[in-house]
């Protein structure tokens, strides 16, 4: 006997709601597997991070008591040629820091010859072997070459004064800690090697050092 019009529509109703319960439930049940799949390895690679971080963290403590044991007891110098900064020290202590200008990294060819310069500060570690007050700098080839002159035969027509500033410390094979009449552009690297220092910091820096006092660059 054929349904009547109202149980048939019943019918399809609850078919209807049935449908979309399996549905939700299939849903729900992918949800939830693929949630905690991702859980577990968010999880997982916290652990990994945290356990990275750690050992970092205990690599990073061992190293500073490595350099607090090598770091000399008195005064010593240390550059970041990178940075352009200049840091004294007295043992663990910073006791002045200055912006500086190092070495630029240009490269000078000498025409129609063999020779050929690197202009950078040198790195490692360094001592002041003199300390001069009022320096003249004896102009080497390289000076006269990028200037485009000819290169003098007598050593009088070397000599410039009153380019290096006040003080200058010698930290050997050419390569001074000296002052500059360019202070506009320190905190640049635009030097030929040498390491060029503001007037007031440069004399700080020659007050409180002494012959051997080392020089750390890098």
């Amino acid at each position: 006997m054929p349904l009547k019009r109202p149980h048939l529509t019943l019918i399809i109703v609850i078919g209807a709601i049935l449908s979309v319960l399996l549905a939700l439930e299939g849903v729900g049940y992918y949800l939830g597997r693929k949630s905690c799949a991702e859980w577990k390895t968010e999880f997982a690679e916290t652990g990994m991070k945290k356990k990275e971080l750690r050992i970092i963290q205990l690599k990073n403590r061992t190293l500073k008591r490595r350099i607090e044991r090598l770091s000399p007891l008195g005064i010593y110098i240390v550059i970041d040629s990178a940075n352009n900064l200049l840091s004294l020290k007295k043992g663990s202590n910073t006791i002045r820091e200055a912006v500086i200008s190092c070495g630029s990294g240009n490269i000078l060819q000498e025409p129609g010859g063999r020779r050929r310069w690197v202009f950078d500060t040198p790195r490692g570690v360094f001592e002041v072997k003199s300390k001069i007050v009022d320096p003249y700098w004896l102009k080497p080839d390289w000076a006269f070459i990028e200037e485009g002159e000819k290169i003098p035969k007598e050593l009088k027509d070397r000599i410039e004064a009153g380019v290096l500033g006040d003080y200058a410390l010698d930290f050997g094979n050419g390569y001074f800690i000296h002052g500059t009449l360019y202070t506009r552009l320190l905190g640049r690297s635009v030097t030929h090697g040498c390491i060029r220092v503001g007037d007031e910091d440069l004399k700080a820096v020659y007050a409180a050092s002494s012959i051997g006092t080392k020089v750390f660059i890098f």
